[in-house]
């Protein structure tokens, strides 16, 4: 009798290592979006969780497939943890019973200014936006929004256009009241902030949000600073909404605490979450990552979210329709 290659029927030793260095990583993935402990440059990998959840499963076949039962067993369960964690964003979710007025909200990255103002002002007229939220505006920017129409469509605004990335702002089809902007410490990122009044629903504090990105391992304590200073839900009071990019997905640990004070992440409330937002629509080889949210009081329907394409920006827009509380 020949007794079979000591590590599995199918190879040997070379092929049991070779099938824990393909479960290894994606076991170690699910531990860090299950435990939230992503340091360092692990906060920039773990906005392609998607990523790895789509692969995982394919790697749990491939060690069961060389009958490699422990490398097959790990690989199994990181497969459930990935997908339990990203799967429900292409799931529509139950929705509060609001009767209120419908409220179209996009938000915009006009990327240091360069955004198209016209593709911008036509997405507003087209989809008869009543809130619109931007970050990284420049005052020349400003100006030739209002000059293609943006100033007749959305008259009401609360704005800080700056140079370069820092600028921020919030326009509005109804009145607004208490605007204002707050800066963000270490670069200097502003957030236009004011409270709408819309006919038919409660007042609505509305913010555009727009914490420092992580593109380097040393502004990483910045990201969590500013991550962290994003305003919490009011479950128990006024109805607010946060829309911007937040430069950090559904898998960082910061967006889902902020999200738990109150908030509803609207495209994934309509099975929209996994929808790319930031990568390669300035031409950067990079796979879409969603860091574009808007978050929503609970109280609040989502009816609708969806992205669309501005020229000469790296992010696409967000357009959510909602149904607000009655007053």
């Amino acid at each position: 009798m020949t007794t079979p290659p000591r590590g599995g029927v199918r190879g040997g030793r070379w092929t049991t290592a070779a099938c824990w260095l393909a479960v290894a990583p994606v076991a170690a993935w699910a531990l860090l979006r299950l435990t939230g402990l992503e340091r360092g440059p692990l906060v920039l990998t773990t906005a392609f969780t998607p990523y790895v959840a789509a692969v995982a499963p394919a790697v749990a076949v491939l060690a069961l497939a060389l009958r490699r039962r422990l490398p097959a067993v790990v690989a199994a369960l990181a497969t459930v943890a990935l997908l339990a964690a990203v799967a429900p964003r292409a799931v529509a979710d139950d929705q509060p019973a609001a009767g209120g007025p419908v409220l179209r909200l996009l938000t915009a990255n006009l990327r240091l200014g360069s955004a198209d103002p016209a593709a911008l002002v036509s997405l507003v007229r087209t989809h008869r936006v009543d809130v619109l939220t931007v970050q990284e505006l420049t005052p020349g920017l400003a100006a030739d929004l209002d000059r293609l129409g943006l100033a007749t469509l959305l008259p009401h605004r609360s704005l800080s256009p700056e140079v370069g990335s820092t600028g921020s702002g919030v326009y509005a089809r109804h009145p607004l009241r208490d605007p204002g902007y707050r800066r963000h410490r270490r670069y200097f990122l502003t957030q236009a902030y004011a409270t709408v009044t819309v006919p038919g629903a409660p007042p609505l504090r509305v913010e555009s949000a727009h914490p420092g990105a992580p593109y380097v391992i040393d502004a990483v304590p910045q990201w969590w600073t500013d991550q962290r200073a994003q305003p919490p839900a009011t479950p128990t009071g006024g109805l607010s909404v946060l829309a911007g990019d937040f430069n950090a997905t559904l898998d960082h640990a910061t967006m889902r605490r902020l999200i738990a004070t109150g908030y509803t992440d609207a495209a994934d409330a309509v099975g929209a979450g996994l929808a790319g937002t930031w990568g390669p629509y300035d031409g950067d080889p990079i796979p879409p990552v969603t860091i574009d949210h808007v978050l929503v009081d609970r109280r609040i329907a989502v009816r609708a979210a969806g992205t669309w394409p501005v020229s000469g920006s790296d992010h696409r827009a967000l357009l959510a329709e909602l149904r607000l509380p009655a007053a």
